[in-house]
Formats: structure tokens, C-alpha cells, sequence
């Protein structure tokens, strides 16, 4: 997987392009629903092996659960903007997948649970995967996988940023 770092940027520069009204509670819900699949590593305490559809990489990192997520906080939260909630939390949900198919290791995204169990990984693939504990984390392992995320991640996430604010900041200026 990719580090709640990275899943996080993900998230906030979804919700910051997307969002022009700044909605109350936005960027805080997406950068959790980028973050959120990974609590599937909750299943290994009870036993859920790896490769099971409710197992780590499985069905929280698959598309339909993107659509059901975003379904429910766009209608819990969404009041009048529906729309910009459903994209926002819906894209935000499904990067997790994206990121972690696009890791070195790991056993592939089910993408498509509950349809099909196949897991899959993207031929691009240099995303170093993060390790699941807090303490391999601070290690040299750790450190090759934030310099790879700041390549891979951090830096186009950025670079999005940016854009969004330099069009947001010229169309500011022309009215």
C-alpha cells in the first residue's frame, strides 16, 4: 500500500480542484475517504486471509465500494451539493486503489469485488509499498517509500495544486 501520506494529498487535492465552494466538511471527508480502505488490515486480527474479497486490498479497495461510500456521504452530508460530493469522495475512495496498484508489493487491488475476486496491479509500478506497522514505517524502508511517494505523488499532487490555484487566482483578478 501507499502511505496514509500519500492517500491523504490524494484526497485533499481531489476535494481542492473539484470543490470551488469550499464546502464545510469536504476536504476533511475526502482526505478520510482516501485514507478509509485501508482499515480493511482490521480483518488479519480476525482471521480474514489476504486474498479473501473482505480481505486487505479487497473489497474496500473496489470500485462499487467507492460508489457506496460516496453515495452515502453525499446523501448524509451533501444537502445541496449533491454532485460535487459524490465526484469528490467517489474519486477520492477509488485513488486508494489506484495508488496501491501502482505499489511494488502486495498481492494486486480487487478492483472489482464483489463481481470478481481477481486482484490486479498496473504495469506502472514504482511506487515503493509501505509496510503495514507504525514501527517498520521509521526505518530505512520507510524513507524509500516517502522519497518515492514525494516523486510519484507528492510532487504531481502539487503541481494540480498549483494550476487549480493560478486559474482560481485569474479568473479572481478578471471579474
Amino acid at each position: 500500500m501507499a502511505s496514509l501520506f500519500a492517500h491523504g494529498i490524494v484526497g485533499y487535492t481531489f476535494s481542492k480542484v473539484i470543490d470551488t465552494k469550499n464546502l464545510k466538511w469536504l476536504v476533511i471527508a475526502a482526505i478520510f475517504s482516501a485514507i478509509f480502505p485501508d482499515f480493511d488490515v482490521v480483518g488479519f486480527k480476525f482471521g480474514i486471509p489476504y486474498g479473501h474479497p473482505l480481505g486487505h486490498r479487497g473489497f474496500t479497495h473496489s470500485i462499487f465500494f467507492a460508489i457506496l461510500w460516496a453515495l452515502l456521504l453525499m446523501f448524509v452530508f451533501g444537502r445541496k451539493n449533491k454532485l460535487i460530493w459524490f465526484l469528490v469522495i467517489f474519486l477520492s475512495t477509488v485513488s486508494h486503489g489506484v495508488l496501491d496498484a501502482m505499489t511494488s508489493g502486495g498481492r494486486g487491488v480487487g478492483f472489482l469485488i464483489p463481481i470478481n475476486n481477481q486482484r490486479f496491479f498496473f504495469p506502472f509500478r514504482e511506487i515503493i509499498v509501505s509496510p503495514l506497522g507504525i514501527e517498520a514505517f521509521f526505518s530505512e524502508w520507510g524513507l524509500k517509500v516517502i522519497l518515492s511517494e514525494i516523486k510519484y505523488v507528492f510532487i504531481p499532487c502539487l503541481f494540480v495544486l498549483l494550476i487549480r490555484f493560478l486559474i482560481y487566482n485569474s479568473k479572481k483578478k478578471s471579474l
